[in-house]
């Protein structure tokens, strides 16, 4: 990348890290549980600012600010930046919500108390978004110089999206996580999770804390799912700067729309369908795009269509059960 390729990359994760910061230090000064008007608020707060960076998006590409538009292989208008942005925020934000269930099962299986679980999620997204940076780099240079590797891509998320439909229920076992096995080989466990921290020194030695176990599950968790996500956005955009800031925004809304979704998940027994079948047809588009051009306004109309009809047939066959009781 020359300059005027890495300047929106560090300017924007600066960005990143401000409203981090100011979760941290400001909206999160104290640990709490996170109630559900609280965390709707928040959810719409994160909501809104992508939308309105999805703007200056268009203002940015259109205008050619800090040369954007000219990373992928072809330069691309405003609209054109402004769409495939919002298309692949609407996929991570989608696949989210696959995230969302398995928190639950992770928090549920250790017995985090809720008033904790935002401390995990914050330092969780924090190494979420290290970790998919160097991802989403490592995509890009590797596109660049095989583009073969497209198809290794969407093969990758046509069986993806075929295992999520198969699959009955997200098991989590942290026995088996060999990261967890050689914390607890280096270092004596605590019990329970007070105090709040994730190492603590006792009688001159350091102790770790289950809480740095559950952070350590989140974690690695979130790997896997970076290996279905990732590919699916450049399936929509092949501009780097659009992968990541759509894949961030994402994920920075994920704390607060876990505490909105938590107790709801088992309601939208539809979306793991419609994840699935979203994942298959950007898997094709990426195999079929040297014969067929999809636009991207169809992927986008696709995409949405999915995700509305998995939800209306959800909640027709939540309505049937209560009316079956």
């Amino acid at each position: 990348m020359v300059y005027n390729e890495i300047l929106p990359f560090v300017l924007f994760t600066a960005l990143i890290i401000a409203l981090l910061l100011i979760d941290l230090v400001v909206l999160q000064r104290r640990a709490h549980s996170l109630g559900m008007k609280e965390a709707a608020t928040m959810s719409a707060m994160w909501i809104a600012l992508a939308l309105l960076f999805n703007v200056f998006i268009y203002f940015m590409y259109e205008n050619q600010w800090l040369g954007a538009g000219q990373a992928g292989p072809r330069a691309l208008s405003g609209s054109e930046a402004a769409l495939q942005f919002l298309a692949g925020y609407l996929v991570e934000e989608s696949l989210s919500v696959d995230n969302i269930f398995v928190f639950v099962v992770i928090f549920s299986y250790f017995g985090v108390p809720s008033k904790y679980q935002h401390k995990v999620l914050f330092w969780g997204i924090l190494g979420a978004i290290v970790m998919r940076f160097a991802f989403i780099v490592t995509g890009s240079v590797l596109i660049a110089r095989f583009e073969w590797i497209l198809y290794i891509f969407g093969v990758i998320l046509i069986v993806s999206g075929w295992k999520m439909m198969r699959q009955e229920e997200m098991e989590v076992h942290p026995e088996k996580n060999i990261f967890i096995r050689l914390v607890k080989k280096w270092f004596p466990v605590t019990e329970g999770y007070d105090p709040p921290r994730f190492v603590v020194r006792k009688h001159g030695k350091l102790w770790i804390t289950p809480l740095l176990i559950v952070l350590i599950t989140v974690e690695t968790t979130d790997v896997v799912f970076a290996v279905d996500s990732i590919p699916a956005v450049f399936g929509i955009t092949r501009d780097p700067f659009l992968v990541y800031s759509s894949n961030m925004f994402a994920i920075l809304g994920l704390r607060s729309i876990y505490f909105v979704l938590a107790g709801m998940m088992k309601s939208f027994h539809y979306l793991k369908y419609g994840l699935s079948g979203i994942l298959i047809f950007i898997g094709i588009k990426m195999l079929i795009a040297d014969f067929v051009h999809i636009p991207i306004v169809a992927s986008l109309a696709v995409i949405g269509g999915v995700l509305t009809i998995s939800v209306w047939l959800s909640i027709i066959r939540n309505r049937r059960l209560a009316r079956a009781k």
